[in-house]
């Protein structure tokens, strides 16, 4: 039996991806702050489930994620679903720092620490949700989407990493537009898809181990548009 463990599952896409991996007769270890939340997860399938509660941007955090697959007995795929998306029209630096923290700190932490214990074990998948978000700026939430392009470029750089290392481990890059969570803000949003349908899709790249997938696909075309928009437009947008 595979074994996958999400990191940031106790709500939004990684709470909708458990069932889903259950399903599919997987071995599913979720990680969160919320340890209420986790437990109530659980439930679902507690022979199949097993929970470690901490954040990932405690100094132990490592020792908690390798206890989580001890208990799990091993690792397959590693999710990176931790995140912050709070907006910061007033240059908070505490709000800016905090999502800094989770998802470029705690996400080069997780991610080198996934990359080589697969590299121990000559096979592995490492999958970060990133967002289209990381192929724009947004004066509304800058480190939002400035920490979104840090893990796309790093991604990219770890699926380079793998190339040229001929190692057995596949990198993917998940990059969805609106999704119907807690991070979803602001007014006008459009395309907003709900988090079962954003898990279906994830989990059909995860099978095919894609390098980078948009979600829900339409959102391809969105970004297709931003990465061919001259700079004077984009300074509007």
């Amino acid at each position: 039996m595979k074994k996958v463990i999400i990191i940031g599952a106790s709500s939004g896409i990684g709470a909708a991806l458990v069932p889903i991996f259950i399903t599919e007769n997987f071995q599913v270890g979720i990680t969160g702050r919320r340890a209420n939340l986790l437990q109530n997860i659980q439930q679902i399938a507690p022979q199949q489930i097993h929970f470690q509660s901490f954040d990932v941007n405690q100094t132990n955090a490592i020792e908690e994620l390798e206890t989580l697959v001890n208990k799990m007995g091993g690792l397959d795929i590693l999710i990176y679903s931790a995140g912050l998306g709070d907006e910061n029209p007033n240059l908070d630096f505490e709000i800016e720092n905090s999502g800094i923290e989770t998802q470029v700190q705690a996400f080069v932490k997780i991610s080198t620490w996934a990359y080589n214990f697969f590299k121990k074990q000559q096979q592995g998948h490492l999958v970060i949700i990133s967002s289209i978000a990381a192929l724009i700026s947004n004066p509304i939430a800058p480190a939002y989407n400035a920490c979104k392009a840090f893990q796309s470029n790093y991604t990219f750089a770890l699926l380079k990493k793998s190339l040229n290392e001929k190692s057995n481990i596949a990198i993917t890059d998940i990059r969805p537009g609106f999704v119907d969570t807690a991070m979803a803000k602001g007014d006008g949003l459009f395309w907003v898809a709900s988090p079962t349908k954003a898990a279906q899709q994830i989990y059909k790249a995860i099978k095919q181990k894609k390098d980078v997938v948009y979600i829900t696909k339409r959102w391809w075309l969105i970004a297709f548009v931003i990465q061919k928009l001259p700079r004077f437009i984009l300074k509007r947008m």
